[in-house]
């Protein structure tokens, strides 16, 4: 029986080995565009913890909502590309919100 973290993440380079070599650069492409989205989608929650953190409180900055809209908007954008209805539905719905809050913050 194969066994052990050095199985595990061989099998996972040539996992992504074999993806890689079996897709189209747009595709990869695309990829790439989702990940970023993604992450900045992700970088929000660290950008709030760091701010509730300093403030001694739990407290969302304006950073955390122009994190979520633009990574959520990049999220849709490979979503639509991708034609996925979840992507789709779990990211438009957010965007809407996140514009509102923006424009709150704004008054």
């Amino acid at each position: 029986m194969y066994n052990g973290i050095g199985y595990f993440l061989g099998h996972l380079i040539e996992s992504v080995h074999h993806y890689v070599i079996g897709t189209s650069s747009a595709d990869l492409v695309w990829l790439g565009i989702g990940l970023l989205g993604q992450c900045l989608f992700m970088m929000r929650f660290i950008v709030q913890w760091i701010h509730s953190e300093r403030h001694g409180q739990s407290l969302i900055p304006v950073s955390f909502w122009y994190l979520s809209l633009l990574g959520g908007m990049i999220v849709l954008a490979y979503g639509v590309h991708k034609l996925d209805p979840v992507i789709i539905l779990g990211q438009l719905p957010g965007t809407i919100v996140y514009t509102r809050n923006l424009m709150l913050l704004r008054k």
